[in-house]
């Protein structure tokens, strides 16, 4: 069972500016949660254990986030609020730990995986992008979990991949499958990816959408890797090496996205999470129907 995961967070955000110039970008708010949170509570909810924050020196934020603050606590007490105490305490449960370990100097997604090796070792690790949140719903289990079965059956690491329309595979990597397109909650073995193909060149519409499960073998193909797009090093040239070596596979999820690196990416997870919140929903409902019957 896989019990790491991997969370790179030291991008500076410049999709989200104005809101990201001052704080993180993982820490804007969705309805009364940052979204870094959202991705943290995704992973211990498929049994995540230990959560490593690839982070920047401009970051600080997010790991207070999750450390301990006995002042603000004491003072909630102090004042019997035991609601927000609890909230408070409980943001991450006692037995996962946060590690933070830096990326000193951006050079791309496969840079920040390969900055989580002293902590990963040689276990099977998760990758979650927090640009994206990735809703269970009402699903008995959440996606990643998912995943993590399909990488304790097949031994093969595992891409989350969403259906897109196919006039808009060109603003998405896109992956080959060897046979058929997986059924949702299923995988199919790949045989490549493709990068915002032309629509008409696109193998498939599937899309790859910032969910992987990785044995430790990517480590030293990614410390082999040259830099490439953007002088960067890439986590998919890593993969595609990886695949041609072990295999690998696309996980076709179940659940919903909101992708969260710009603004109306935000407006929309704040309307599908907040229609549920178990205390503000039925208000936030009310006050949609108040403004559509405006419009």
């Amino acid at each position: 069972m896989i019990k790491k995961a991997v969370l790179p967070v030291a991008g500076l955000g410049t999709r989200c500016l104005p809101a990201s110039k001052a704080i993180p970008k993982e820490m804007i708010t969705i309805v009364d949660k940052p979204v870094i949170q959202y991705v943290v509570e995704e992973a211990v909810a498929a049994g995540i254990k230990e959560i490593v924050l690839v982070t920047h020196s401009s970051k600080s934020a997010i790991e207070n986030h999750f450390d301990k603050n006995f002042e603000l606590e004491a003072m909630l007490e102090a004042k019997g609020k035991d609601e927000l105490l609890a909230e408070v305490r409980n943001i991450v449960p006692e037995d996962v730990s946060i590690i933070a370990v830096r990326q000193p100097v951006a050079l791309g997604l496969g840079h920040a995986v390969l900055c989580a090796q002293a902590v990963i070792g040689d276990d099977p690790f998760a990758v979650l992008l927090p640009d994206v949140l990735v809703d269970a719903g009402e699903l008995p289990q959440n996606d990643l979990a998912g995943m993590i079965e399909a990488y304790d059956k097949s031994g093969q690491a595992q891409i989350m991949v969403e259906n897109v329309p196919q006039d808009m595979t060109h603003k998405y990597g896109i992956v080959a499958l060897e046979g058929e397109a997986p059924a949702p909650g299923d995988s199919a073995p790949l045989t490549g990816m493709v990068e915002k193909p032309k629509v008409e060149e696109a193998p498939s519409s599937l899309a790859v959408i910032g969910r992987y499960l990785l044995p430790a073998a990517i480590f030293p193909l990614l410390a082999e890797t040259k830099p490439g797009a953007g002088n960067e090093i890439q986590l998919t040239d890593a993969l595609e090496t990886l695949r041609q070596q072990q295999g690998a596979e696309a996980y076709r999820m179940r659940g919903n996205t909101y992708d969260c690196g710009h603004q109306l990416g935000y407006l929309e997870a704040t309307l599908a999470l907040a229609k549920r919140h178990p205390q503000h929903g039925e208000g936030f409902r009310s006050l949609l129907g108040h403004y559509a019957n405006e419009g």
